[in-house]
């Protein structure tokens, strides 16, 4: 299936493909899978709407979730989006530095967008990515990043990417990391978040705090049906203070500056389970 619809996109419009979506898949969907329960409770509860735009809002947001998925299928059909990109400056500045950063994403917009259009040329790109993803998806990932510096390091059970992500940093390399999911460690940062309480990986932060290295928040943003826009920002911290200190200033960091994107898309939000303490 994944083949076929590769093949389709190369000479079909993806807006044919988000009407087909919005019109018989999705409502069978939104009637089939609990998901809407989900982002129903998260639009009243954490967003603050009223019942009908909540509803409408629930609709949407699968709607949105369909089209990003069409989205990544495009790209491997050679099709490519209009990209703006903000805080593009602050990111270069890493890049010339000889020192190893970290990028921390979300499971909000579109973050695989910005592996095909943030170029690390200057270094090494790591990406810490979930292996068990259909064969087709992973292989064409990989025939989009063989000509760039970007490199796939899988999440292992028995945590052996945290050696390939050391080794990595110790070259002064980039690595992006998922920060909003918790990944195979059980521990965890609870933080106030929208509203309520919510479990963030612990993981991240500590990586990142442990050598003192400069951080960015890397959020891509759905604008328009064939346009994106790259959210780049530093997240600060003090790299003087000790390490629960950093730890909990650079995860506060991040927890911000995910309240400043969904309040601006709020219908992005793309965790499909109980995220929150309730």
């Amino acid at each position: 299936m994944h083949r076929w619809l590769i093949r389709m996109l190369r000479y079909i419009d993806v807006r044919v493909f988000y009407v087909f979506t919005a019109l018989f898949v999705i409502p069978v969907c939104l009637i089939l899978n609990p998901s809407r329960k989900i982002i129903f409770h998260y639009m009243r509860k954490r967003m603050q709407f009223g019942c009908l735009r909540s509803a409408w809002y629930t609709y949407l947001n699968h709607c949105l979730f369909a089209q990003v998925v069409i989205d990544k299928f495009a790209m491997y059909a050679g099709k490519r989006f209009e990209v703006k990109v903000v805080g593009y400056d602050a990111y270069l500045r890493l890049l010339e530095k000889p020192d190893a950063f970290v990028q921390l994403s979300s499971h909000i917009g579109n973050y695989e967008i910005a592996g095909y259009s943030l170029k690390a040329d200057k270094k090494a790109f790591n990406a810490l990515v979930y292996w068990g993803e259909k064969e087709s998806v992973m292989k064409n990932r990989m025939f989009l990043f063989k000509d760039t510096h970007i490199r796939m390091i899988p999440v292992s059970p028995d945590m052996s990417h945290l050696f390939d992500i050391n080794a990595a940093l110790s070259k002064g390399e980039v690595v992006s990391i998922p920060a909003d999911r918790i990944w195979g460690s059980p521990k965890k940062l609870v933080k106030y978040f929208l509203g309520g309480e919510a479990s963030f990986p612990y993981g991240p932060f500590s990586i990142a705090t442990m050598r003192s290295l400069d951080v960015v928040a890397v959020n891509v943003m759905k604008t328009a049906a064939k346009q994106y826009t790259i959210y780049i920002t530093p997240l600060l911290y003090n790299k003087e203070a000790n390490g629960k200190a950093r730890i909990e200033e650079l995860s506060d960091a991040y927890v911000k500056e995910l309240e400043k994107m969904l309040g601006l898309y709020p219908t992005q939000w793309y965790n499909y389970f109980d995220f929150w303490h309730e």
